[in-house]
């Protein structure tokens, strides 16, 4: 038998004289490894001050040693002579480095995660800067969200933000949930899950599941384990669930934020959330709906990381710009950050914690007018880029949702990655073939946990990625208590300039709404009401004149000397070079690019309503006014509002933080109140619903009823069939105001008859009776309301005598009917400069939907919305 080979290497390798025997084909020099003689005389030095025992020959590492690749880079560092070098030397500064580094990408890899040569150091450089967070001091939250009811049992969350974090957490933290009424039951310990955590904070999620009873409860909920970084920030919140027969009591609002370069001090900062709390600590909300732009990001253009970018004044190079994974992180810390100071901000953050959210996004969450500038810009790298940034931190804020596990950047990503980091392709957005930017980007969770998608009944998910944002839309499907259902729809993820969502997005939704109604329907338990939130009007006035003049060959002279020479200023916006008004203008889905699909979606709201005898009711925000648009049959039909399934009124309120447009741009829109047709059954316009300005101020002309330039939001509450003391009120009508509560000399006249008598008919109207039976009220049956000629005036007896004297107006009148119907509050700022947010209320009724007639014809299929409209004389 041969004698094996001797070893005298140090790390117990074969002698570098003879060949590895257990590879014949080994090369006959340890230094196969080696770049050159001149590597090798460098390892041999180190090797031989490493160890004790000299050796005449050094070692060199084995091929496959996961030591790092520090040596290599240290050596070639010696000689890197930068060239400033010898400038330097002739100025005579003997301090100018010799050298510019190599950095070696995978050994900075290594080094984040701990596993590294250059660890330690990190190690000490981090000790230098103080201990690392314990994970228990709150950063941000609590924030508590309604998810959906299954049967009698209410299911919400709770997310609280943490400091510190990365891909293992300390601590798992509890949260303690119990009654805060005196009920009976015992306090239940419920244990967090971790959707997302990076060195940065982690975000725990905290799933609340209550059995509904027969009256209301009042529920309690403390973190103990985790302390507060706000010293005023209460330990301990509360919210209401409804007693299993009612329905949920709405609060409504929208565009919460400032935009860039607001005085906020002039409009006493976000001062309305505190009557939205006075509201509540009177007569509890059960839910908070958000109709987009919860937070405004506006300011990553002005003083954030894309400063630079927007400053460049060539389009071209603007829309070619890249958007690389420094200049994500860049951006992912700037909505991070903002996110946590405005979800911190009181009294909003109050709110957050003691008001169960369902909210949708809009721009403004983004950027300004994202997805509404032409498609070659929005379709550059920083554009997608941010989209998916944005699309992240709003799933976790808002949603309480796990994000992707990477959001776009420039270049193309190998999806063979995922398997070195134990992925699965549910994790990975599935790229478009030749797609750059999508897929799995390892640099975005070396350090960071990223929870498995969370699939929940509520949501309505789109089928394919938007075009901007590449990820499903998030549509929203909940029940808000016995009688109202509830589904907001994402318009953000899926919208271009020329499309709000896709065809298989609206079949989804009304898929699901059918469902849910038939199911509702059989148990004994239908729903009465639909609560419709989109992210703009949909009934409001035209501007189209507006958008034929900013898209007219007429402006290319001005858009050419304004980029020459900055005629114009910032009537220009910085992205695309269009007009700045004119992305609000396309947001829109009065915008003449979206009437198709608009109309649409109009026309099969009324077949679903007809259907299940189910009265539809829209939200919209977005525009910085309040205002009440209805769509309702063509008078010649004499159908009673009651009866009436073409009957869905649009309720406008926006912005609760945001400064409104000047007074000319509401009475220009006033103007613009015209009667349009939607189809030949259809019409559309505003409602005459503000009869004074609020308090004593003047914020519109006297003939502007229709507007209000005044910061807003809305409450909406049912008249609930087992109010026991209803039978002496009446839907249209309140108590006479007091002489002091008249309308100011001077100021709106006074549009209705008072105490919700019936309006006599306007010269001209119809006096045709409608063949139809009306609709008891409070179980009688009212005075027949005749529809005025003009049917801004009221159309039903809900509408009689809308405004400030009407019951829904009234803190003690509001919702105490029993008839099933809806009682609508928009409350409007008095003083911008009160920094107690008082307002007033204006407020009427939207009856619910007695219909068993035959459904209306459906409109063939097409692309627009699901279907193409069957109007002939729509305007």
């Amino acid at each position: 038998m041969a004698t094996p080979p001797h070893n005298n290497a140090p790390d117990g390798g074969a002698d570098d004289q003879h060949p590895d025997e257990r590879n014949p084909y080994a090369s006959e020099s340890r230094w196969r490894h080696a770049e050159s003689s001149a590597y090798a005389k460098y390892e041999k030095e180190r090797n031989t001050n490493r160890h004790s025992h000299h050796h005449s020959v050094g070692v060199a590492r084995e091929a496959d040693a996961q030591g790092g690749v520090g040596d290599l880079a240290n050596f070639l560092n010696k000689s890197r002579i930068d060239p400033s070098e010898t400038n330097a030397a002739h100025h005579g500064d003997s301090d100018a480095p010799k050298f510019k580094p190599v950095l070696a990408g995978a050994e900075e890899a290594r080094a984040a995660t701990g596993h590294s040569e250059s660890a330690p150091a990190a190690k000490s450089a981090a000790a230098a800067a103080g201990p690392p967070p314990d994970g228990k001091e709150i950063a941000c939250g609590p924030l508590i969200n309604y998810r959906r009811m299954e049967g009698r049992s209410w299911i919400g969350s709770v997310l609280v933000v943490t400091n510190g974090g990365g891909r293992t957490q300390p601590i798992v933290p509890h949260l303690n949930l119990r009654r805060a009424d005196g009920g009976s039951g015992e306090a239940s310990d419920i244990e967090g899950y971790c959707l997302y955590s990076d060195p940065r904070n982690t975000f725990w999620r905290f799933d609340l599941t209550i059995e509904m009873e027969n009256t209301e409860t009042k529920w309690e909920y403390s973190l103990p384990e985790l302390r507060f970084a706000s010293s005023t920030k209460p330990r301990v919140n509360s919210f209401f669930v409804p007693a299993v027969t009612e329905s949920m009591r709405i609060m409504f609002h929208s565009c919460n934020g400032f935009s860039v370069g607001t005085d906020e001090d002039a409009w006493s900062g976000p001062c309305l959330w505190r009557d939205v709390m006075r509201r509540h600590s009177e007569v509890p909300f059960h839910v908070m709906i958000g109709g987009g732009d919860q937070i405004y990001n506006d300011s990553i253009r002005v003083s954030g990381p894309l400063k630079t970018w927007t400053s460049i004044g060539n389009p071209k190079k603007r829309r070619e710009f890249p958007f690389p994974e420094s200049l994500r992180e860049e951006c992912d810390d700037f909505y991070l950050k903002n996110y946590i100071r405005w979800y911190s901000t009181e009294p909003f953050a109050a709110a957050n914690g003691q008001i169960p959210q369902l909210n949708i996004w809009d721009d403004h969450d983004i950027i300004d007018g994202f997805g509404s500038y032409v498609n070659d810009f929005m379709k550059c790298d920083v554009f997608r880029g941010i989209g998916g940034v944005a699309h992240k931190y709003y799933l976790l804020f808002q949603h309480h949702l796990a994000p992707p596990i990477s959001t776009y950047t420039s270049g193309k990503f190998d999806l063979s990655i995922a398997a070195t980091f134990s992925l699965t392709n549910s994790d990975a957005i599935q790229p478009v073939e030749g797609e750059e930017g999508v897929g799995v980007d390892p640099n975005q969770f070396m350090t960071a946990y990223v929870h498995p998608r969370i699939n929940e009944p509520g949501y309505i998910n789109g089928t394919k990625p938007g075009p901007y944002v590449a990820e499903a839309s998030h549509n929203m499907y909940a029940r808000l208590g016995a009688r109202i259902a509830f589904v907001g729809i994402d318009a953000r993820t899926e919208r271009t300039r020329h499309q709000v969502n896709y065809p298989e997005t609206y079949n989804a939704i009304f898929d699901r709404l059918k469902h849910e109604f038939s199911t509702a329907a059989s148990s004994g338990q239908p729903i009465k009401h639909l609560i419709f939130l989109l992210g703009v009007p949909i009934a409001y006035p035209r501007l189209t004149w507006l958008e034929n003049i900013f898209s007219s060959p007429v402006i290319a002279p001005i858009k050419l000397l304004n980029r020459r020479i900055g005629l114009g200023g910032s009537f220009f916006n910085s992205f695309d070079g269009s007009v700045d008004l004119l992305d609000d203008l396309d947001d829109h889905y009065t915008a003449r690019t979206h009437k198709k699909e608009r109309n649409r979606l109009i026309e099969r709201l009324q077949n679903l309503a007809a259907e299940f005898s189910v009265r539809i009711t829209i939200l919209g925000g977005d525009v910085h006014l309040a205002a009440f648009g209805r769509f309702y049959s063509n008078p010649k039909l004499n159908i009673p509002i009651e009866n009436d399934f073409r009957y869905i009124p649009n309720v406008v309120s926006s912005a609760i933080v945001n400064k409104p447009p000047p007074a000319a741009v509401a009475n220009l829109l006033s103007r613009r109140n015209k009667i349009h047709h939607l189809n030949h059954d259809t019409d559309e316009t505003l409602l005459k619903l503000f009869d004074k300005d609020p308090g004593d101020s003047t914020k519109t002309a006297n003939h502007n009823n229709v507007t209000m330039p005044s910061r807003n939001f809305a409450i909406i509450t049912e008249n609930s069939p087992s109010n026991a003391s209803s039978s002496s009120h009446n839907n249209g009508s309140a108590a006479a105001a007091p002489p002091s509560q008249a309308p100011a000399a001077g100021n709106h006249h006074h549009l209705f008859p008072p105490n919700g008598e019936t309006a006599p008919a306007a010269p001209g109207s119809s006096a045709g009776q409608s063949h139809h039976s009306a609709q008891t009220v409070n179980g009688t049956t009212p005075t027949r309301h005749t529809r005025p000629k003009d049917a801004r005036l009221p159309l039903g007896s809900g509408e009689i005598n809308c405004g400030t004297k009407h019951k829904a107006a009234s803190p003690t009148e509001h919702g105490k009917g029993s008839d099933g119907s809806l009682d609508v509050c928009i409350r409007v700022e008095i003083n911008q400069h009160d920094p107690e947010g008082r307002t007033q209320g204006y407020g009427l009724t939207i009856p619910t939907l007695e219909y068993h007639g035959p459904r209306p014809p459906s409109a063939p299929p097409s692309s627009a919305g699901g279907g193409a409209a069957r109007s002939v004389r729509s305007t």
